[in-house]
């Protein structure tokens, strides 16, 4: 039987399967690359590298806040996490 070389279709539920292959191809996780890929589906791709820096810095917000941020993207384990590993947790995912 011979080897496909098509990708996985990544569901209904990505936006721009475009985007979201090429985050993939970069080492990005699936929910990750879904949540960019649908951001670039809402707005223009161009716009998408321009829209950061509204949330503020991870540093600023408290253990409730980061742990209600985890929640949001499904982190594991976030509820043993101190501060310094929900951040870290929170940026690569």
């Amino acid at each position: 039987m011979a080897k496909q070389n098509r990708k996985e279709d990544p569901g209904p539920s990505v936006k721009d399967k475009e985007v979201y292959e090429a985050v993939r191809d970069d080492g990005a996780s699936k929910q990750k690359a879904a949540r960019i890929a649908n951001a670039a589906a809402a707005s223009s791709r161009e716009e998408m590298g321009k829209k950061g820096g509204e949330a503020g810095s991870y540093e600023d917000w408290t253990v409730d806040e980061l742990r209600d941020r985890a929640r949001e993207l499904d982190i594991t384990g976030r509820s043993d996490m101190n501060k310094d590993e929900l951040i870290d947790a929170l940026r690569n995912s």
